[in-house]
């Protein structure tokens, strides 16, 4: 899994972790049922402070992305099905870039094409 922190992004260090692991995840990088590396590992090959990685787990347990077990580490979480909830907690997040895409010009189709082209890179489920 390769990590690449931005340290002049405006996006947090943990935002850019907590993604990153995500579209490693639908990519087929990182595997359902793998484990992440410990908080500590994972930070120091990173370069970045071991409370900065913890967040990032926490938000992915949070999302249901992964399970955090005392003693064992992370644990890339198998999603079998989505609830109603987390998929309105994914439209209110989509909706505002959706909404700036429109405002700045950009074509119902060619956004379907750019979705298109993202799912592309994705690996099909």
């Amino acid at each position: 899994m390769i990590i690449q922190i931005d340290t002049e992004s405006d996006i947090p260090i943990y935002t850019q972790l907590t993604n990153q692991i995500i579209e490693g995840i639908a990519r087929g990088d990182i595997q359902l049922g793998h484990s992440l590396p410990s908080v500590r590992a994972f930070a120091a090959d990173l370069g970045v402070n071991m409370h900065t990685v913890n967040k990032s787990y926490h938000e992915l347990e949070k999302k249901g992305v992964i399970k955090i077990v005392p003693k064992s580490g992370a644990m890339i979480s198998p999603i079998d099905n989505i609830n109603n909830e987390t998929k309105q907690r994914i439209v209110s997040e989509l909706k505002p870039h959706l909404a700036e895409a429109l405002v700045l010009g950009m074509g119902k189709e060619e956004i379907k094409s750019l979705i298109n082209t993202i799912m592309g890179e994705m690996k099909e489920r």
